[in-house]
């Protein structure tokens, strides 16, 4: 597979006054030499806590900020003084209503950006309502101011602006953000879609289960630094070799489980449901014994860990 995205022992520091009177500054280290490929048609995931680096790399990924160390290349370009030869390829979604203007319709936004882009008007007669479906938009609502739409509609039209000039690369930062679920399904067919027509694309979301079930390859970033690596399942492995019992409780029960958790930290454990982590099979084994031996479980299961599990364990939280 051909690589789209090469990011080399790529760093960026800020500095930062303490206040309006100190005027020492110090150093903020965002990035701290992290370095990952990304291939063409891949979903590729960067996950991590807030703060950890991840918008600051989307941002230098789509030449929107300079690197302060390292390389970052598309198409084996720099995204830092190559720009202008990026960026008529990529594009960038954000979740929320960021950078729109919501008096206009969506027709409008999307005219505009097109022109912005050079797209020509003959091809914008075309594309325009083709984005429109793609993303569920009738053309009534398309005529209407947007300042009406609900949250879902528009993200919709975001997600329009940002296939408006047919990117090869996409860049999506917490693009469910505030979505209903219906919503958010919408979005994943569309990405889905988007990775499987030959798209290149590098998505930052909190939701676990959305990106265990887009994206190719992951990256854990934590404090500027690329903590763990790999394809969904083998990044599920990482977290550890251990297992999860699970199992559902009676009322009557909670002293028995007060006593439990004395002795050992649950995963979880929120309406007579709870988990534990177990580190390998004679662990969970006897572990399995003393729950049915001191409850009447409603339900138990021995299970893998998922991947919002698997991200919980390796950054700590």
């Amino acid at each position: 597979m051909s690589v789209v995205i090469e990011v080399i022992n790529l760093s960026r520091s800020f500095h930062r006054s303490q206040s309006l009177r100190d005027k020492s500054n110090d150093t903020v280290e965002a990035l701290r030499g992290i370095s990952f490929q990304v291939n063409k048609g891949q979903v590729f995931g960067l996950l991590g806590p807030n703060g950890a680096g991840k918008t600051t790399t989307l941002k230098i990924l789509s030449t929107m900020l300079a690197p302060s160390g390292g390389e970052a290349k598309i198409f084996g370009l720099d995204t830092f003084g190559q720009e202008q030869q990026i960026r008529p390829f990529i594009n960038f979604i954000f979740g929320g209503d960021k950078g729109f203007y919501w008096r206009l319709s969506a027709v409008e936004i999307l005219t505009f950006f097109a022109d912005l882009y050079g797209v020509p008007r003959s091809i914008q007669k075309k594309r325009i309502p083709y984005l429109l479906d793609l993303v569920g938009l009738s053309i009534i609502d398309a005529q209407r101011n947007t300042e009406s739409y609900s949250k879902g509609m528009k993200q919709k039209v975001q997600i329009a602006r940002g296939l408006i000039n047919d990117p090869k690369v996409i860049f999506f930062d917490e693009p469910t953000l505030g979505l209903d679920p219906a919503s958010a399904i919408e979005f994943r067919a569309i990405v889905t879609n988007l990775a499987a027509s030959g798209k290149t694309i590098i998505l930052t979301t909190h939701y676990m289960a959305e990106a265990q079930q887009l994206c190719d390859q992951i990256s854990l970033i934590d404090q500027g630094r690329i903590i763990a690596a790999g394809d969904t399942q083998s990044f599920i492995e990482l977290a550890g070799k251990h297992n999860i019992i699970e199992f559902s409780y009676k009322a009557q029960e909670s002293s028995k489980i007060a006593l439990l958790i004395a002795s050992r930290e649950p995963l979880f454990h929120k309406e007579q449901k709870i988990a534990f982590s177990v580190e390998d099979s004679n662990k969970a084994k006897a572990l399995t014994g003393q729950i049915l031996q001191q409850f009447d479980p409603i339900e138990l299961k021995l299970r893998k860990p998922t991947l919002e599990e698997a991200y919980l364990a390796l950054t700590g939280n």
